[in-house]
């Protein structure tokens, strides 16, 4: 089992690159572990505590249960993954059963920061791209997906989003084995990444031979 780590800020095109590396994979050889699933159960907090939480802090995520469903993931045990949902602030009461594959995708804003995480990874990837771009692209995601209007999102980016991205997510990308410029705009940086990952994909199968 190979673990790739895919960090990046938010609205960065972390989840285009995702798509184009399951794309490269034979079918059923990958799942997808996004760091969005495992922010904190906030059900015993008000509607207005859970309003305040800011989402873009690493204290937002339970780290102990991500840590926990990888290392079992590695010893070949399915987990239930949680879901999340942005409307509510809070966890839904269905999961998403995730069965232990070759290849294991930890995605998220946030995924190179904690150390035994990245102690588990073959691979740390960093998606690089220009703020202005990623502005952009949170206030159409935001908008439609989260119920929020362009002026709660333009205040939340300066107010919330730019300063930590600048304390938390920025700093981890010396960690990264690979850095993608323009995320999912990047051609050339996502293709030589496939071949590189369907390098592992091919090594692991002739071992199995």
């Amino acid at each position: 089992m190979k673990i790739i780590g895919i960090a990046g800020g938010t609205g960065s095109g972390k989840t285009t690159v995702v798509k184009k590396i399951v794309e490269a994979l034979p079918p059923h050889f990958v799942a997808v572990v996004p760091l969005d699933s495992y922010y904190n159960d906030t059900s015993h907090m008000t509607e207005e505590e859970r309003r305040a939480i800011n989402f873009d802090h690493p204290d937002a995520f339970d780290w102990k249960l991500l840590v926990k469903h990888i290392e079992m993931l590695r010893k070949g045990m399915a987990v239930e993954q949680p879901t999340y949902s942005y409307l509510k602030c809070n966890r839904e009461k269905e999961t998403v059963h995730v069965e232990p594959k070759p290849v294991i995708i930890i995605e998220g804003i946030m995924t190179l920061l904690n150390k035994q995480l990245r102690d588990m990874m073959d691979l740390k990837i960093f998606v690089d791209t220009d703020s202005d771009e990623r502005l952009i692209r949170n206030i159409q995601r935001d908008c439609v997906e989260r119920g929020r209007t362009v002026e709660m999102v333009i205040d939340r980016y300066q107010k919330v989003l730019k300063p930590m991205h600048e304390q938390f997510i920025e700093p981890t990308k010396k960690f990264a084995d690979l850095i993608i410029p323009l995320g999912g705009e990047n051609k050339s940086g996502i293709h030589i990444l496939k071949k590189y990952i369907e390098g592992i994909v091919s090594n692991d199968k002739s071992s199995l031979i």
